[in-house]
């Protein structure tokens, strides 16, 4: 598989709080990459950084060929470069077909609004949405606006697919509905990294995982190597965790 991102050596500060330190990773077409570790370890600033929200205070990011260290939000999502929000905040007033719409003619401003609309509707109905098309995003439950916001990063037509903890605040039946979503996407080919908390979602759904730990890249493998990992234990998933898996 021929690689569609690389990181050299990126660093992000915030005037003391060096936020990533020194990393370095590649991914190829059509893997499924889980980014793991302890909270502010790193990994949203990642993608943001990536994605254009916070650039790179070093280090060179390649995307699809194309050097995008310096590149900004609106030309990243018109690349293909796409994602989801931890904290999702769709327009509230907006229907939830509008609001899937904005997105699309976000990354493709050229595209008329009954274009954007008729895409809107194939990715609500694939996310399982098509019923509440009409309906505004506020009234919408948590299950639901995650799938909204999965709708969104799909009418950007990504080849990069960022996911931040779209399982977050889900229960088991919706994480197991959202799972069977990015299994498919997986299978159309795009090319997808999650950040997730889940040790089950990451270990069904992930090809390779990357944990972050202040910042550093501590470990990039396989995942049942990586979650055997001595310094991926003792930074992240503990002894009890580790302990649970060797009595398995």
């Amino acid at each position: 598989m021929s690689e569609i991102l690389r990181l050299d050596r990126v660093s992000r500060h915030f005037s003391g709080l060096q936020a990533l330190r020194g990393v370095s990773l590649s991914l190829a077409r059509g893997e499924v990459l889980g980014l793991i570790g302890p909270n502010g370890a790193g990994k949203t600033t990642l993608v943001n950084t990536v994605c254009g929200v916070t650039p790179a205070s070093s280090g060179t990011i390649i995307f699809d060929g194309s050097d995008i260290t310096a590149i900004k939000t609106y030309q990243a999502a018109r690349l293909g470069l796409s994602r989801t929000f931890q904290i999702v905040q769709p327009f509230a007033e907006f229907t939830a077909l509008d609001n899937v719409a904005a997105a699309a003619l976000f990354s493709r401003p050229r595209a008329s609004l009954a274009v954007a609309r008729a895409a809107a509707m194939a990715h609500l109905d694939f996310v399982g949405l098509a019923a509440q098309a009409s309906r505004p995003a506020a009234t919408l439950t948590l299950a639901m606006r995650k799938r909204l916001e999965l709708a969104k990063a799909l009418a950007m037509k990504p080849k990069l697919l960022f996911l931040d903890e779209v399982n977050a605040g889900l229960n088991s039946a919706e994480v197991e509905r959202a799972t069977a979503l990015i299994h498919q996407l997986a299978a159309s080919g795009i090319t997808i990294v999650m950040i997730e908390h889940l040790m089950k979602v990451v270990l069904n759904v992930c090809t390779r995982i990357a944990v972050l730990h202040n910042g550093e890249l501590i470990a990039d493998g396989v995942p049942r190597e990586v979650i055997d990992n001595p310094a991926v234990v003792e930074a992240y998933l503990g002894q009890q965790y580790a302990k649970a898996r060797a009595h398995r």
